[in-house]
């Protein structure tokens, strides 16, 4: 059976992952190597997971603001095991003007700093040394603060959306008076993560603490939510770390308590980035395109005009008449009324994977009907109804394909978790080409035998299942 995207998933899922991207007209490769170029379809996606994320964030009393890009060398020295997990990826700026030498532009010898700058990988660093001159007292706690900025870091094997050297993200930075109001806060935002991935993005989060080998680097617990791809990998879509006392002690970060004396504050951090989107496509899009949850649709409806002879004007302005009417109830719509031929429109936003699709004819307009595809079910679902109807109803069935996209993705992922009770049935199932979650004792992951298989399969531990932490999840992963 013929379909819009070669190879496909099942041929081969990377290739498939890259023409994806290529069909829906989402992003492509940029001149700077591992960066990519984000096209406005990828990028209205991305506005709306943003925007909504956003809203959540401030719900809990985060206040935005922004810091340089910039991060004094001298500042990652403070932190050693936290620099430790970036040095390999950090881009160091080492001049600060260009000089025409030999007819060729390059860094200028004399402009060579005396201290380089590292391009944010992350700000703890930075964000730390503001808080403590921020922090004062008992009265500035707790203090919490989130920028949406894009960071650097230097990228052997990139994969758009996946791991790229530039990406856009959030990070929050917040401080607390005590080690468990800041473990708190660090579960309370691994909470708000899984639920809006699992509102928004239609994906149910594998949720659970890295073990002690995988945490973030300068971290006492690190939460994370792991997603399963549709070849069985594993993605980080979102990560909350309980900073303990490693960033206020090394930057300062003290307040006057209630008792009259120091005290060293408690910090978290937390973020997600355009790697959700990675998620998003990988998670829900098939051999035709993009799928796309209706939360996150730049248009949940796209009507096409079927025009066969003269009246283009009066069929186009039905279909715009139509769409003023959807977006008086709140719906995201687009009439495709350009000259492109129905097929290669229907074909054009099907790759893109909108949400429903309606096509009108005259003899529709002429009964007051339309009919309407969705796009995760595909030709099973097309029918024929009334104009009004849909309009009553149109939310409705966007609502209905948002629960349903959850609800395929949580029984496709119960057939990808499977328990192992030893090392030896663990690497039979990898041998035997078994993909996806592997459950199992944490306490047989620290076996060295354990190593070999790491080394041998490509997996790596996940986290530890929340529901029973002494089990832990491995996989292979983007």
């Amino acid at each position: 059976m013929k379909t819009a995207i070669t190879p496909t998933r099942a041929e081969n899922f990377s290739e498939w992952y890259q023409n994806l991207i290529t069909a829906a007209d989402l992003a492509e490769n940029a001149p700077v190597r591992g960066c990519m170029t984000v096209k406005p379809y990828g990028w209205a996606i991305w506005e709306l997971m943003r925007d909504e994320m956003d809203r959540r964030i401030k719900a809990v009393g985060v206040q935005n603001a922004n810091f340089p890009l910039l991060i004094p060398i001298e500042f990652f020295n403070r932190e050693a095991e936290h620099v430790a997990g970036f040095a390999k990826e950090a881009a160091v700026v080492t001049h600060y003007r260009l000089k025409q030498i030999d007819g060729v532009l390059q860094p200028d010898p004399e402009s060579k700093l005396t201290d380089p700058y590292i391009i944010r990988p992350t700000s703890e660093t930075i964000i730390g040394e503001a808080m403590s001159r921020w922090v004062q007292s008992y009265r500035d706690l707790p203090m919490k603060l989130n920028q949406w900025v894009n960071v650097m870091r230097w990228e052997m094997r990139p994969r758009m959306f996946l791991r790229t050297s530039e990406f856009n993200w959030q990070e929050g930075h917040n401080v607390f008076a005590t080690h468990d109001e800041a473990n708190k806060d660090a579960r309370r935002m691994h909470k708000l993560y899984g639920d809006y991935m699992r509102e928004v993005l239609a994906i149910p989060a594998i949720m659970g603490e890295k073990t002690p080998e995988e945490r973030f680097a300068g971290a006492d617990h690190t939460y994370t939510a792991e997603q399963i791809m549709q070849d069985g990998k594993a993605l980080q879509a979102g990560t909350s770390h309980d900073l303990g006392q490693h960033f206020s002690k090394s930057f300062g970060i003290q307040y006057l308590g209630t008792d009259g004396a120091l005290h060293h504050a408690w910090t978290t951090s937390w973020g997600t980035s355009t790697r959700m989107m990675g998620g998003l496509f990988m998670t829900h899009s098939d051999d035709d395109g993009l799928v796309l949850p209706p939360a996150v649709a730049p248009y949940q409806v796209v009507i096409i005009p079927i025009v066969r002879g003269d009246d283009t004007e009066g069929l186009n302005a039905y279909a715009e008449k139509l769409a003023d009417d959807l977006r008086a109830h709140g719906i995201r719509v687009l009439a495709d009324t350009s000259d492109m031929r129905a097929p290669d429109k229907m074909w054009k936003w099907i790759k893109r994977g909108v949400p429903l699709r309606v096509e009108i004819g005259a003899r529709e307009m002429d009964a007051g009907a339309l009919t309407v595809t969705r796009r995760d079910l595909g030709r099973a679902s097309k029918q024929t109804i009334a104009v009004a109807d849909f309009v009553a109803s149109a939310r409705e069935m966007l609502a209905a394909m948002q629960r349903d996209m959850y609800d395929a993705v949580l029984r496709r992922n119960a057939e990808m978790i499977h328990n192992v009770g030893s090392l030896a049935e663990l690497s039979a199932a990898l041998s035997a080409g078994k993909t996806g979650f592997f459950r199992l004792k944490y306490d047989l992951t620290l076996a060295p035998e354990f190593d070999a298989i790491m080394e041998q399969y490509k997996i790596s531990r996940r986290c530890l299942d929340d529901a029973d932490p002494e089990y832990v999840f491995v996989a292979k992963s983007y």
